[in-house]
């Protein structure tokens, strides 16, 4: 299956891109989505641990099963005051 992912804030800047498309296999896990991530930009390595995924408008697991048309984003933790 293709997935879009949107990309934001320093993951964007690490891609160099906004959105994302990558092929996964079917019943993929947001883990799996990492993994690709990790692959096809390897200067994201260093976010992936902190790297939140939303799925659909709700934070995933690594666990959650993707599906082709889920609305991902990717964005490392945010704070504020």
């Amino acid at each position: 299956m293709i997935v879009s992912v949107q990309m934001f804030a320093r993951a964007r800047d690490l891609a160099a891109t906004d959105r994302v498309q990558l092929a996964l296999p079917e019943g993929a896990h947001a883990g799996e989505l990492k993994d690709a991530l990790a692959e096809r930009f390897p200067a994201l390595r260093p976010v992936l641990p902190a790297l939140l995924v939303a799925v659909n408008g709700a934070y995933a697991t690594a666990e959650t099963v993707l599906f082709q048309d889920a609305e991902i984003a990717c964005f490392p933790p945010v704070s504020g005051g």
